[in-house]
């Protein structure tokens, strides 16, 4: 299937693209007018881009169905002041409840049953039951057209972080298990960060694997092993010496090539990395 977005309508259009690029996390952004009124609503236009400085960008894009903006971008435009409130799974119907087209003046704290609590730097309030609330200024606002659904890029920079301590591990870091986090994906689905979804993957930060294309033929264009077996064998800094893959040979003995790649595939499955290297090295 090919798709050139500006040949579809506006809402299939949206549909494929936040279908495609999901999930994504949810800003909860309380604002507050010039008048002190307080607004709080989500938007999964949002993401971290730097750390130094703290950089957070979210985008309240204008009405698909009438072209109006939202009352948090006339509001950022006041004040130039947020608060990004991350939401878990314990809020998640309350967050969804605010995203409701409620006209400008109407209290979504009220609304949702939301606690609003005081921030350190900036006026508007922070979500109590947020387990981690950032306190932003704005640095500037990029608007994409003037069309229906077009982006309004609010750049903010974190001034201030609050994060409740249980959502933090032992070294004090955030931990996924703990924090319960929710995001949005395509329509009215959202999914959900529990343990069963998580799975560690180390990073190349310090070295660099000798990569796919360096992998024997043999291994490279296995009908037997996945591309993520391939990539786990890329990250290893060296091919298995003859030496190394000797002490296979026994467990290799009497199998077909395609036997050799299933046993290595399960072993690579179950993190044995070195140990799969070496025994595809035996009938390489």
């Amino acid at each position: 299937m090919k798709i050139f977005p500006l040949e579809v309508p506006v809402p299939r259009r949206h549909q494929y693209l936040l279908g495609c690029i999901s999930p994504r996390p949810i800003a909860f952004a309380s604002t507050m007018d010039k008048q002190g009124n307080p607004n709080v609503s989500p938007f999964s236009f949002f993401n971290c881009i730097g750390s130094n400085p703290p950089i957070v960008v979210f985008s309240p894009a204008r009405s698909g169905r009438d072209n109006t903006t939202k009352n948090t971008l006339d509001n950022v435009e006041e004040t130039r002041e947020v608060v990004i409130n991350i939401v878990n799974y314990a809020m998640v119907q309350q967050m969804s409840l605010a995203s409701a087209p409620y006209p400008k003046g109407v209290n979504e704290f009220e609304k949702t049953g939301l606690t609003p609590i005081p921030s350190e730097l900036v006026k508007p309030y922070r979500v109590k039951e947020s387990p981690a609330q950032l306190e932003c200024k704005v640095l500037d606002i990029i608007k994409t057209g003037t069309e229906g659904s077009a982006g309004n890029i609010v750049i903010c920079e974190v001034v201030c972080m609050h994060i409740d301590d249980r959502v933090l591990d032992e070294e004090g870091k955030v931990s996924p298990y703990l924090f319960d986090q929710v995001a949005r994906m395509g329509g009215d689905y959202y999914c959900r960060v529990i343990p069963e979804s998580i799975f560690k993957l180390p990073q190349p930060k310090d070295t660099s694997g000798i990569g796919v294309d360096a992998l024997p033929a043999a291994i490279r264009n296995s009908t037997i092993l996945t591309g993520n077996d391939l990539g786990k064998l890329g990250v290893m800094t060296a091919i298995p010496r003859i030496d190394e893959a000797e002490p296979y040979l026994q467990e290799a003995n009497g199998l077909t090539v395609e036997e050799l790649h299933k046993r290595a595939h399960s072993m690579l499955e179950e993190g044995k990395v070195y140990e799969a290297f070496c025994l595809l090295m035996v009938k390489d």
